[in-house]
């Protein structure tokens, strides 16, 4: 009663109070990040080795093994380790506890990786090591196209140029550019000259090495001036690089031009990017941090005039697959639905009070409520995102309830014939204790989601405070400035115009509320007669409540089950995957009629954009940002882009999986997550299926998934379904004779640094950089055979090797002969897996999951001795969510019936209020059922929080009852 006195004693101090939240409200609102989700926080730090030219099976033993065993040792926190080995680029993913302290895991990872070098193969590099989490997904894509460039150049100014401006957006980062030809300078060696000159790769690589230097010189004093000596260490020119000498003897000086050719070239492209059919680059931003999605995007777009200032006018640089007009829209659409609910709320109460100024009182309390909720959420570093406005909308009904009740119980109390002050202090006391006790009892069901943990803990977690806050607010005003309002606006209080005379009246909006009186008047009778008849007879009407409750329930397995509803995005993402170890150009021409029949499936006027990503990125850190799946030259994503008016996207989702997979034998096709609520979720995984096959046993492992996943595919809705580790990739064996060849004057080491050159370049054992004058960049000087000089199994074998003196060819030393072997290898907490990927199609997640937990558990016995199976992905999110909330949903009941036994100090009462409860949960369950509606989180939140409203409604009857009984 304290704080209503003071509110009438000092009312000023309360409207000022309310016009500071709607000053400051508005500005916290734009300064506090605006993103789909709450920041995920689970800490991840992600390890990229490279070692160019190693195949994925000795990636995994001779690196990625070893190092995962030292992780076991050296790091603390860790939750698990998941690691993929390619050809010449393993990622190795640590995932740490959420107690985990990351700035200190990330010092003893780095730490543990500079120790590891010495034991791992030579000339390897330090591994790069990145930091990210849940949140860091793709939302803008820069395309980088020009008619005149050439693509080695797009690449140039993507990743030399435009990615260091971009590093500057807070929140934003940018891996190497997608597509174009990583510019280097090239030494195309001669294998025909090489040999007539009795010279080897390896001659050339260490001439160069000799004299293209990177060393300082010093200062020479001469008079009484000191001098700055330089020369020409390395070449300023790539004439100088072709005149750098080899060999001198009595025929005179062999040079580099003599057995080579320096070009300005680039690495043998392995990704290829088009949009719309031209050849192009791709600059992916992604998102990390607190940073607001949208905050990030309009500064990159605010920078475009900057950045293209920056490069040719030729160069087009275009923003696509924008995921910030789908963040946008969600949270306009949600922000939206919320005011809807507050106008339809206010006009609710106008109609049952049918006086404007009681109307106002009421409505102030939700802006002023929801304003408060948001200052405190941004104060605790929380975002504004479709969970905590969800909260909020979910709660815009219940946050008058408090206000009306005050309102109420004044009207009552001056109808008594009391003044405005003493009708105010007098039902402010009289609703003191009721009002206090159905607000906890609606903020208490939200208690147990503090207990979650996981990706549900950073997702539930600020949607309960949003919701927590919102109510505390609620009633404070409710104490405060709506006593302060009253006693203003209600000064002029009338006795309510009896609803038999309405024809009295000529102001038209009274006559409707009169009548909506009168109707009402007459359903309560109504609903009274048909209480005082089952009243009569207790027993039978609750026995068939509970029945009807109970039969309700039993429809809970036909709801079905997904994490989120489903979202259309108006994108879809196509990865593809044709023969293991298709060239990357055979890969285009594939894409091209995938491309070509999208388009006559897909209307014109509904396409937006196609675009291609072919191929494997010429850097780890893509991949380990990336999340589609892709191992090789052989896969493709191609993100389509439909208009704002489309066609579900789901139809076309089914027909472009129906058609080509018909269409094209012999490719795989998979539709991927494309919108940013769907790839939060899967967290990295290109489906949200996987089912997972663990052991030291991989062939045993890989016969049984072959065998599983036939039967996966007999799963009604689950589409899809495909092995991702595949163990055909061709290959050549060289089998060189170590006693031939060491009576030739040659080691296997000689051999083995030849054919590295030849194939794979100087760049890994040998390192060398060219600075160019005219841009300041310096670039790899990479020693290699053209690819298109390596044609046969017999240019194979002509490879020369000169060591000691001693001249021969590869093919005199060595057999070769064809094999197939693992063009990838993961590990899950170092033991090598097998993945089944598949997603729900025209069927609930959860049916799919628990037919997939059938045949699992059907076929575990068949398991290879030492193996294990696993459900993860998505699913297991979504069930270890569902399993949490459930639990929270019993918790909550038991909570809310313990207060109120504190307020009602007794055991029956509290029993008789949450009765109720059943009902409630009756109502939810029939209204999904009959709306086609899948329990999901978004439910059941929303039956979490209707456990607190049925509540605080039954309190209400109870007290009316007691208020209203015989003494």
């Amino acid at each position: 009663m304290w704080i209503v006195r003071l509110a009438l004693r000092r009312p000023y101090t309360f409207v000022v109070l309310a016009l500071l939240l709607l000053i400051i409200g508005p500005l916290t609102i734009l300064r506090t990040p605006t993103d789909i989700f709450p920041n995920i926080d689970i800490p991840v730090l992600s390890v990229i080795w490279t070692y160019n030219g190693l195949p994925a099976d000795e990636m995994e033993k001779r690196i990625v093994l070893n190092y995962e065993r030292g992780l076991s040792v050296a790091v603390n926190d860790i939750e698990h380790v998941e690691s993929t080995s390619l050809n010449g680029i393993a990622v190795v993913k640590i995932f740490f506890q959420p107690h985990a302290n990351i700035n200190e895991a990330l010092a003893q990872v780095t730490a543990l990786s500079q120790t590891q070098l010495r034991s791992l193969p030579p000339g390897i590099t330090p591994p790069n090591i990145l930091r990210y989490n849940a949140s860091t997904v793709p939302i803008l894509r820069l395309s980088l196209s020009s008619p005149s460039l050439t693509e080695q150049e797009l690449f140039d100014y993507g990743n030399n140029f435009l990615k260091t401006q971009l590093a500057t957006v807070p929140g934003a980062s940018a891996p190497l550019p997608y597509g174009g030809k990583q510019r280097q300078i090239m030494v195309d060696i001669d294998s025909r000259k090489l040999q007539e000159r009795n010279l080897s790769p390896m001659d050339v690589v260490n001439s160069i090495t000799a004299q293209n230097l990177i060393v300082p010189t010093g200062t020479a004093k001469i008079g009484s001036t000191e001098y700055s000596v330089q020369m020409n260490a390395s070449p300023d020119s790539l004439a100088g690089l072709n005149n750098i000498p080899i060999k001198s003897g009595p025929n005179g000086t062999i040079y580099i031009r003599d057995v080579a050719h320096v070009r300005d070239g680039y690495q043998p492209q392995t990704n290829i990017v088009r949009v719309d059919g031209q050849r192009a680059s791709l600059l992916t931003i992604n998102k990390s941090g607190n940073t607001s999605t949208l905050e990030i995007v309009d500064r990159i777009k605010t920078m475009m005039p900057a950045l293209r200032n920056l490069v040719p006018e030729s160069l087009n640089i275009d923003p696509v697959a924008d995921q910030s007009l789908f963040v946008r829209a969600s949270v306009q659409g949600v922000l939206r639905e919320a005011l809807i609910a507050a106008c339809l709320t206010g006009l609710m109460i106008l109609l049952f009070l049918g006086n404007w100024r009681a109307t106002l009182i009421i409505a102030v309390s939700i802006p002023l409520s929801m304003i408060t909720s948001i200052i405190a959420l941004s104060a605790l570093g929380e975002t504004i995102n479709i969970m905590t406005l969800g909260g909020l909308a979910l709660a815009v009904g219940i946050l008058v309830d408090d206000a009306t009740v005050a309102i109420e119980n004044i009207s009552h109390q001056l109808e008594q014939g009391k003044n405005l002050e003493q009708a105010i202090l007098d039902g402010a006391h009289q609703i003191a204790i009721p009002t206090l006790v159905s607000t906890l009892s609606i903020c208490i069901v939200f208690v147990p989601m503090f207990l979650l943990t996981g990706v549900a803990h950073y997702l539930f977690i600020p949607l309960a405070e949003a919701v927590v806050f919102a109510m505390l607010a609620s009633y404070f005003f409710s104490r405060t400035l709506v006593p302060t309002l009253a006693k203003y606006l209600l000064r002029h209080h009338h006795r309510p115009a009896d609803f038999h005379h309405s024809h009295e009246t000529r102001n038209p909006f009274m006559r409707v509320h009169l009548a909506f009186e009168r109707g009402f008047a007459n359903l309560r009778g109504r609903y009274r007669a048909f209480l005082v008849a089952r009243v009569a007879r207790p027993g039978i009407f609750v026995t068939g409540f509970l029945a009807c409750c109970l039969l309700s329930l039993l429809l809970m397995p036909f709801l079905g089950r997904d994490f989120f509803p489903a979202v259309d995005a108006g994108t879809i993402a196509l990865h593809l995957r044709a023969k293991t170890g298709m060239r990357v150009e055979e890969t285009a021409v594939v894409t091209d009629r995938v491309d070509a029949r999208i388009r006559e499936l897909i209307p014109r006027d509904e396409l937006h954009s196609i675009i291609d990503n072919i191929g494997l990125p010429v850097s780890g850190i893509n991949l380990s940002y990336s999340a589609t799946g892709t191992i090789g030259t052989s896969d493709a994503d191609i993100l389509i882009s439909l208009n704002p008016d489309h066609k579900p996207t789901a139809e076309y989702v089914r027909t472009l999986r129906r058609t080509l997979t018909d269409e094209f034998p012999g490719v795989q096709f998979a539709f991927l997550p494309a919108d940013i609520v769907s790839q939060t979720l899967n967290f990295g995984m290109p489906s949200p299926i996987d089912v997972q096959i663990v052991g030291r046993d991989v062939p045993g492992n890989r016969a049984f998934a072959a065998t599983l996943l036939d039967k996966l595919r007999a799963i009604p809705g689950f589409a899809d379904a495909r092995i991702q580790q595949p163990s055909d990739l061709p290959r050549i064996f060289v089998d060189v004779d170590r006693t031939r060849a060491q009576q030739a004057g040659f080691t296997q080491k000689d051999v083995a640094s030849n054919l590295l050159i030849t194939l794979s370049g100087s760049q890994q054992t040998t390192p060398t950089f060219w600075l160019n004058p005219r841009n300041g960049v310096s670039y790899n000087v990479i020693t290699e055979a053209p690819q298109y000089t390596i044609d046969s199994l017999q240019s194979l074998a002509n490879i020369p090797l000169n060591a000691n003196g001693h001249t021969n060819i590869l093919g005199a030393l060595s057999t070769m002969r064809r094999e197939a072997g693992n063009a990838v290898l993961t590990h899950y907490n170092a033991q090598t897996t097998i993945d089944i990927y598949g997603t729900a199609d025209g069927r609930d997640l959860g049916a799919v999951s628990d037919d997939i937990q059938k045949i699992i558990a059907d076929t575990k016995a068949q398991l290879p001795k030492g193996s294990s199976i696993e459900l993860r992905g998505q699913v297991q999110t979504m069930n270890d969510s569902f399993s949490g909330l459930f639990t929270g949903l019993v918790f909550a009941i038991v909570l809310v019936y313990l207060l109120i036994v504190v307020n009602f100090q007794s055991w029956l009462d509290p029993f008789i209020i949450i009765t109720g409860l059943p009902g409630a949960l009756a109502g939810i369950v029939w209204m999904l059922f009959l709306t086609h509606t899948t329990l999901s989180i978004p439910a059941l939140t929303g039956a979490i929080m209707c456990i607190g409203i049925a509540t605080a409604n039954s309190m209400r009857s109870k007290r009316a009852s007691r208020a209203f009984a015989p003494c």
